[in-house]
């Protein structure tokens, strides 16, 4: 089965989908006709708020509490959301948390903290909802959401680091084996953007300066969705494989390290 160039999304799994880049990829998804099945962890306000606001856009939204770092019972959870979706040809891996401790003094349930919802909770998530689009014969778009991290470290960082690097890893790799099913897979790396993750409000992304990195603040949520739901449109129908960075250049800042490279 080859990539359709008519694509056209009807049923999306977004996962972490209560609030932050999850919530803003569920509006962006519903806003091209999806309907919707989301998962939370403990947000469960925020999750009603979501499908309450996917409703008045006209599309039906689900919502199911999931704990990815327990692969056994949420590779069940998620598979009665694709059946109460009535099936899937997109899913966003966008759940995640970030937890920083020294490398010295990490231990293993440290190293766990971010292994097991950042990497195994991808995998689960890519790997039931391919399996349903495989089972009913229908191209699929899959997308996980990584980080600037999967390509730059940060001090501190090491368990999330290389989460994020398994996750950029993990895209390539079923990038080639779910071609054959119709089935395209990318990723995209957020830098810093205004989250409940990073204690910040949309408020806060114009009135905090961020003057090395080239685009001089922080982003918004609905930036890295509306990148997400392009990738999951047919205008992207020859794109597999790829990790989109959507970080304001962060990635990029690493010369400035360097005297000879910093402006004057």
């Amino acid at each position: 089965m080859s990539f359709p160039c008519d694509f056209t999304p009807r049923r999306a799994l977004v996962t972490g989908g209560s609030s932050g880049i999850g919530r803003a990829t569920c509006m962006a998804l519903a806003e091209m006709g999806c309907d919707i099945a989301l998962t939370y962890l403990s947000h469960r306000e925020g999750a009603e708020e979501v499908c309450r606001d996917l409703a008045e856009l006209g599309v039906s939204a689900i919502a199911a509490q999931v704990d990815l770092a327990k692969p056994v019972k949420a590779a069940e959870a998620l598979d009665r959301l694709i059946d109460g979706l009535g099936g899937v040809d997109v899913c966003v891996a966008n759940a995640g948390v970030t937890v920083r401790v020294p490398f010295l003094d990490m231990t293993f349930d440290d190293w766990r903290a971010n292994m097991a919802p950042n990497l195994d909770g991808a995998f689960i998530t890519l790997q039931r909802a391919a399996r349903r689009m495989v089972a009913d014969g229908v191209p699929g778009v899959l997308v996980a959401v990584s980080s600037v991290h999967g390509n730059v470290a940060m001090p501190g960082g090491a368990s999330y680091t290389a989460s994020k690097h398994g996750v950029n890893g993990l895209v390539k790799a079923l990038a080639l084996e779910l071609a054959p099913h119709g089935i395209r897979v990318n990723g995209v790396a957020p830098g810093e953007i205004a989250t409940r993750l990073s204690a910040m409000t949309t408020e806060d992304v114009l009135s905090t300066p961020r003057p090395v990195l080239p685009a001089g603040r922080p982003g918004y949520a609905r930036e890295v969705a509306d990148v997400i739901a392009f990738l999951c449109s047919a205008k992207t129908s020859y794109v597999t494989g790829a990790t989109w960075a959507v970080d304001g250049g962060f990635a990029e800042m690493a010369a400035l390290a360097h005297p000879v490279y910093r402006p004057s």
